[in-house]
């Protein structure tokens, strides 16, 4: 399935990007932001989310590559 960012139309999030949308925002989710607009919608930067992806991974979580 083919997700695009709802704010600024990236499009073909990666599994990654999904992946941090669905870990923060609730499984559930319907609409997903690309790193950039997830970064500023959550008041963040993209360095942190790539960092908390790294943590997931580490963790075993499933959403991740």
């Amino acid at each position: 399935m083919r997700t695009d960012c709802i704010i600024c139309g990236q499009r073909d999030l990666s599994k990654n990007t999904v992946g941090i949308n669905k870990k923060l925002l609730g499984e559930d989710i319907e609409n997903f932001y690309c790193m950039d607009c997830l970064a500023e919608y959550l008041g963040c930067t993209v360095e942190e989310l790539l960092e908390k992806i790294e943590e997931f991974k580490e963790e075993g979580c499933k959403l991740f590559e």
